[in-house]
């Protein structure tokens, strides 16, 4: 088991593959981390959400615990990232972490989620939106693990 993340977007940028590789070099399974890109749509609005949110389903395993990053969603302290995961790895299921595109995603995506996951009220782009991630799911491993990483 491990954590895979799928982010509609372009490829990593330069300063984003430095960060996120400094995190990755530490994760262990069950937090060890994949990334899978998706090409983002050439149209806009509702038209690029649809697609966009048709190839995430289409990636989507049917035994995974979902993640969606979404502006709406659930504000989590680290620790509470934590247990989410560990609890899903306790239940043998691999997590699938969902960055959308910039359009957002659509309510197929939203409900086949089982959790929804906001970083902040505010907004940010995406590929920091990837490094946050990487440092988070670092953070949660050293929580789970009981190790000091993270200071209450």
């Amino acid at each position: 088991m491990s954590v895979r993340v799928l982010a509609v977007g372009k490829k990593h940028e330069g300063w984003v593959v430095d960060g996120i590789s400094r995190y990755e070099k530490r994760l262990r399974k069950p937090f060890d981390t994949s990334w899978q890109l998706l090409p983002h749509s050439a149209r806009d609005g509702e038209a690029a959400r649809a697609e966009e949110s048709d190839r995430i389903l289409g990636k989507l395993g049917a035994d995974e615990f979902v993640v969606l990053l979404d502006e709406r969603g659930r504000n989590l302290d680290s620790p509470e990232l934590s247990r989410a995961l560990r609890e899903a790895f306790d239940r043998s299921r691999p997590v699938a972490l969902v960055i959308g595109g910039a359009f957002g995603v659509d309510d197929r995506v939203r409900d086949r989620a089982d959790l929804v996951w906001s970083l902040s009220r505010l907004v940010f782009p995406h590929q920091l939106v990837r490094l946050i991630v990487a440092e988070q799911l670092y953070r949660a491993q050293e929580i789970a693990g009981g190790r000091p990483y993270h200071h209450v």
